[in-house]
């Protein structure tokens, strides 16, 4: 192939693909003294617009900072979005990234994680902080998110709503954080409907209900659809997300 030939070639982006992002390993050290492990995934020449702070599926499930969403975003959002995207493992969890001190604390003392992550965030001047929670993940934003007056807001996706109170979810009224739930057809734990009625303590919050969604979010489609609503609240200008990238 001519270089002529090939000056506008593209591949498409599939489950595997990692986008140029300027890529570094992390560590976060909690108040209670626990060392966790993560990484932090920057766009790689322009500036961050907002901030995504991850936090991942139930550990002791196989929930880590690898669920696919999470590494997609990491992999995707740097170059498609300019958008940072952090993510760690909670206490007691492992990945191919390394180990984070301590045990599982049921959504209790992962406070103190997110506090941690939070604290990373304003320490390296990262603009625009949301939480991006996903199952646990969710419930660990729900129940203590509200201690950080920088955080724009929460993306809920696949919330279960089994940890989090009712005080806990009644707090976020009138809180002026952006609240948007993203809820799939068949979800395993809360769907839609359930979710209207749960959420309703909340007027501002916004409930996204995908149609043939599942809880896992399995496949390219579904992926697609997560990363669309993130970027159309942090950054949606750049929609419609790419479904190709220019070859290397």
């Amino acid at each position: 192939m001519s270089d002529e030939q090939g000056a506008g070639a593209t591949t498409p982006i599939r489950s595997g693909s990692e986008l140029p992002a300027r890529r570094e390993d992390i560590e976060l050290r909690t108040a209670d003294g626990l060392t966790l492990v993560g990484e932090l995934a920057l766009p790689e020449s322009a500036p961050p617009v907002a901030t995504l702070v991850c936090l991942h599926p139930l550990p002791t499930h196989g929930g880590f900072m690898d669920s696919h969403i999470l590494r997609k975003a990491a992999a995707r959002l740097p170059a498609m979005a300019d958008i940072a995207v952090l993510r760690f493992n909670l206490r007691g969890t492992s990945s191919p990234r390394g180990a984070s001190e301590g045990e599982f604390g049921d959504g209790i003392t992962e406070e103190h994680d997110l506090a941690a992550a939070m604290g990373f965030v304003r320490e390296r001047g990262l603009r625009s902080p949301w939480l991006l929670g996903w199952s646990f993940g969710t419930e660990v934003a729900l129940k203590h998110g509200l201690e950080h007056d920088d955080l724009e807001g929460l993306i809920l996706l696949s919330p279960p709503l089994r940890r989090t109170t009712p005080e806990e979810l009644t707090a976020w009224a009138g809180s002026g954080k952006h609240i948007v739930a993203v809820v799939p057809e068949f979800d395993d734990f809360l769907r839609p409907a359930e979710a209207a009625e749960r959420f309703a303590v909340v007027p501002e919050a916004e409930l996204v209900a995908v149609e043939n969604g599942k809880h896992l979010w399995v496949g390219e489609s579904q992926t697609y659809r997560v990363l669309t609503e993130i970027v159309a609240r942090l950054n949606p200008g750049v929609l419609p997300l790419p479904t190709e990238w220019p070859s290397a």
